[in-house]
């Protein structure tokens, strides 16, 4: 296997009904950690920038990083830029090599932000890349992007006619669900998945996957959520496993960054694997 379309990956997901866990990375670090434990479960993953990451690290960088990681890989990988309501930087990305992107564009009319989503899906599809859409902002505030406002819901005839008029490969709907971390259990409207699914057979984005309960996913992938987003988890992972480290580390003053780095990674490489498991992704990587 190799670095793949996101079609390849969805797709076959979505068939099945298992959800294919896809995570922001943010460094080298959590771009190996999760690569490794996508291989370690035998799974597909689509690995995740927000817009933030690119602009911090650049995409050049990125890309050679991402290159040099999957040389050889032996899972299905493909890498997608997450909720981008910036055109340059969709293009920039797309030039650069990503399979993927999330044009963002929901703080836009629907009729504007569908008008610019076929555009984007053109452009698209011009380096042989796929382009998940949405109409409604997902509420909450994640790599500087987004709004703890909750947006309107879109009807569901809206809803269908904008995955027909810009013939998007992955659709995220607005279901209750949030980005950041839950300050109470989420109330989820999931009979909107199965509307949209029956109407239209498409595969659905689930994002802010962070902090749902295990029945909650099982239900929205059951329903056909075949792309389950996840970026908190991974930094509240990464944050922790760190900060948990070098308590001790200071505590018996022995500072050694390699053996930071181990254990760190060891801890992402155990949450990607869980998650795996939990999505009903584990052993579907063709090994």
């Amino acid at each position: 296997m190799a670095v793949v379309p996101l079609k390849d990956i969805v797709d076959p997901a979505f068939e099945a009904r298992y959800g294919v866990p896809a995570i922001n990375i943010f460094n080298d670090l959590t771009m190996e950690g999760v690569l490794a434990g996508a291989v370690e479960a035998n799974s597909p993953v689509i690995l995740q920038t927000s817009v933030k990451t690119v602009r911090s690290i650049g995409s050049r960088v990125l890309f050679d990083m991402w290159q040099s990681m999957t040389r050889g890989i032996e899972v299905p990988v493909t890498l997608h830029l997450d909720h981008c309501p910036d055109r340059d930087v969709v293009t920039e990305c797309l030039k650069a090599g990503w399979n993927s992107v999330l044009f963002d564009a929901s703080n836009l009319p629907v009729e504007e932000n569908q008008r610019q989503t076929v555009d984007v899906v053109a452009e698209a599809r011009s380096y042989g890349a796929q382009v998940e859409g949405e109409i409604e902002a997902i509420t909450g505030v994640e790599d500087d992007h987004g709004s703890d406002d909750v947006s309107k819901q879109q009807s569901l005839e809206v809803a269908l006619a904008f995955i027909d008029a810009t013939g998007i490969d992955v659709f995220a709907p607005s279901i209750g669900n949030a980005h950041g971390s839950y300050k109470a259990a989420p109330v989820l409207d999931a009979d909107r998945v199965t509307q949209i699914v029956e109407a239209r057979n498409v595969p659905i984005a689930l994002h802010g996957g962070s902090g749902l309960s295990a029945e909650q996913f099982a239900d929205l992938i059951a329903r056909g959520c075949a792309k389950v987003n996840i970026s908190t988890a991974l930094k509240e992972t990464y944050m922790q496993s760190s900060l948990a480290f070098l308590k001790q580390a200071e505590q018996n003053s022995k500072w050694d960054p390699p053996s930071l780095f181990k254990h760190t990674r060891a801890d992402v490489v155990a949450m990607v694997t869980d998650l795996c498991k939990q999505f009903g992704s584990a052993g579907k990587g063709g090994r």
